[in-house]
């Protein structure tokens, strides 16, 4: 056990600078808004958000107005204004999301893309610019306009940039996932919003190793006939085999076609997007997402929350199949330069990223928290290694961030930098709870819910608590909830996934508390969390007391049904050349009952060699739980490793 990572959730590990409170974006947006508005926040950022709330419209209005949006905004505001689902920001707008991202084309720095084998692409903002109008005259010619789907199975590459963005200034709407998927999961998605047009990679590279990908393209193609074009994209070869497919044409000859003139300026609430659910209950939902509230939703949350400036450098680790690709795209709408990356983030070395960060200078990098663990029980130690001077924030997502992690990340990353974890995912393309630049970090503590989005923790009788965990609600619209999901009729799995369990209130299925200084502390998804003797406890809970074990280099925590109850049943990969022993299940029962409660002590600790998680490095608890109680899990092709599931199979132990 490491016990120089044992910490106590919110301990105070950085404060912002006085330049924070007088001279940041978010003081400049609030001056903006006293003079409007005649209000004074005082300097307070709970204050700010409060006022955010109450007055939600007025602050998406004076918003788009600060942030200077190119379009139209148009008369009304908004139209059922308090339905959930229903209300419908600035109906009367109209825009084009490319044109907010390619404005002030000039020779700066837009995109700089790395690959796992070396390989770096620069663009400039006018070269980013002429190759998306290209290429969106080239789809103009092929007959790809206003609402059509244009789906791309590509890697985190410019093309992949470039694709979404000339998508966009045609009007047409952009899905993407990562050519990790096999047929069956790429296929799930994209065979139920029938593309027109698929884009695609001859293949991929992970971990110094060739995939081939176009056999798994012509038969994705041959199973969707509302395919006219196929773009082919040659990542492995230069000259890849293009016969079988609809029509086919190399990505670069496509943008030699003459240039759209013009951005299609479509709808505030018209579609840009269809991203799609984990898919591991089932078939994925298809959730689709506007134009404006995209448009409006991040560049909150870049200029507001992440106080990104043109003068940064941005980065997230992601692929094209995780919505955080499409969020950090969105850094060229401030003019901030966005670096990619391509490949395994540890390959050959878990230095890999950082020294990335030192060669490009970066202010703003993103990350998951299990990447963050990863670096952790490798023992590398970036502070020690390469130069982070420039690096202003970290962001972390993708589970609850442990506090063992953040103080990690303040003792061998910077003790300077901004840490900030955030939540929200997919269903609303942004987040819930996030980090603000004038407001305290505390350890395992996300800094304030966003700005506009009127979060509460709701009690059983969906009443407002701090202090006790709760389900994590937003009580009023906000403009990047989904438009609608792809074919479903009465929105009614719209309204299941998120309106069923509290009338007209958005419940977000995740198990948190609200601190008294307006932070938010999530302990797990809530249709995960444990109810050992009718008492609800979430799995980060546990997942915080286990992580501080050396020996330990991940676990996953369910509940088994049993008795006429549930018990806790907690699995873990050991750490190399490390044994779970009697010992050692001792030592860790011991740590989480003095850490977290009795209750939530394991009655067995199982050693298994792999646990299964989706293709963003979610581990994937559900599945799991539907394992062990003998009950299928519905769709494995959601999964990065579903063959981890067999390890969870009749296990002698949960007999007893």
């Amino acid at each position: 056990m490491n016990d120089a990572a044992v910490s106590v959730t919110g301990k105070l590990l950085w404060s912002p600078d006085q330049s924070a409170q007088t001279a940041g974006q978010v003081p400049e947006f609030a001056g903006f808004v006293n003079k409007r508005t005649g209000t004074d926040w005082g300097g307070d950022f709970q204050t700010l958000w409060q006022w955010s709330v109450d007055q939600n419209v007025e602050f998406w209005d004076l918003f788009w107005d600060w942030h200077g949006v190119i379009g139209d905004k148009g008369a009304r505001k908004i139209e059922n204004k308090t339905a959930m689902p229903g209300a419908r920001f600035f109906p009367d707008a109209s825009l084009n999301y490319a044109e907010n991202m390619l404005a002030d084309a000039d020779e700066r720095l837009a995109l700089s893309a790395h690959g796992e084998d070396g390989r770096l692409t620069r663009l400039t903002r006018a070269e980013l610019k002429a190759r998306v109008m290209r290429l969106a005259g080239w789809m103009q010619t092929a007959g790809i306009g206003k609402g059509d789907r244009v789906a791309a199975y590509i890697p985190n590459i410019p093309e992949a940039v470039i694709a979404m963005l000339a998508t966009s200034a045609v009007g047409a709407i952009f899905s993407s996932c990562s050519p990790d998927f096999g047929i069956g999961g790429a296929s799930d998605r994209f065979g139920q919003i029938e593309p027109k047009l698929l884009i695609a990679c001859d293949g991929y590279l992970y971990g110094g190793k060739r995939f081939d990908r176009l056999p798994i393209v012509r038969e994705l193609a041959e199973g969707m006939p509302s395919v006219t074009h196929t773009l082919i994209v040659p990542y492995l070869d230069t000259a890849p085999d293009l016969s079988g497919l609809p029509q086919p044409c190399l990505f670069d000859e496509a943008e030699g076609d003459a240039p759209l003139a013009d951005f299609v300026r479509v709808g505030f609430n018209d579609p840009l997007y269809i991203l799609y659910s984990s898919g591991t209950t089932g078939a994925p939902k298809c959730i689709v997402h506007g134009v404006g509230g995209v448009t409006l939703q991040h560049a909150k949350e870049l200029r507001l929350h992440s106080d990104v400036r043109p003068e940064d450098r941005l980065f997230f680790f992601t692929t094209c199949g995780w919505m955080m690709w499409n969020w950090v795209v969105s850094g060229l709408m401030v003019g901030t330069p966005v670096i990619l990356y391509e490949g395994n983030p540890f390959h050959p070395g878990p230095d890999r990223l950082w020294r990335m960060a030192e060669a490009e200078k970066l202010t703003h990098m993103g990350v998951s928290a299990k990447y963050v663990d990863a670096v952790r029980n490798a023992g590398y130690l970036p502070g020690q290694n390469v130069d982070l001077s420039a690096l202003r924030m970290i962001m972390s997502t993708g589970s609850p961030l442990s506090a063992e992690a953040f103080e990690f990340i303040y003792r061998d990353v910077s003790p300077s930098l901004q840490l900030c974890s955030i939540s929200g995912g997919t269903d609303l393309i942004s987040c819930f709870v996030l980090g603000t630049p004038t407001q305290p970090v505390h350890a395992g503590e996300i800094q304030s819910r966003g700005l506009g989005m009127a979060v509460e923790i709701l009690d059983d009788d969906g009443k407002p608590v701090r202090g006790e965990q709760g389900e994590l609600c937003c009580l009023k619209p906000f403009p990047s909830m989904p438009v609608m999901f792809w074919n479903d009729p009465g929105d009614a799995k719209y309204r299941a996934a998120y309106f069923e369990h509290f009338e007209g209130i958005w419940r977000h299925g995740d198990w948190a508390t609200l601190t008294e200084r307006g932070g938010v502390v999530i302990h797990g998804r809530s249709d995960a969390t444990l109810n050992p003797g009718g008492v609800r406890i979430g799995t980060a809970e546990i997942y915080r007391q286990v992580e501080a074990f050396d020996e330990i280099e991940e676990a996953l925590v369910v509940g088994q049904d049993w008795d006429n109850d549930v018990r806790v049943i907690l699995f873990v990969r050991m750490a190399r050349d490390c044994v779970l022993d009697d010992e050692l299940a001792s030592a860790i029962k011991a740590r989480i009952r003095s850490g977290a409660t009795p209750r939530h002590v394991p009655r067995h600790i199982i050693a298994i060699p792999d646990i299964p998680r989706t293709r963003s490095g979610k581990i994937t608890e559900l599945a799991v739980r539907d394992v062990i109680h003998g009950r299928p899990v519905k769709n494995t092709e959601a999964l990065a490793n579903a063959e981890a599931l067999a390890h969870f199979a009749d296990i002698p132990q949960l007999a007893e």
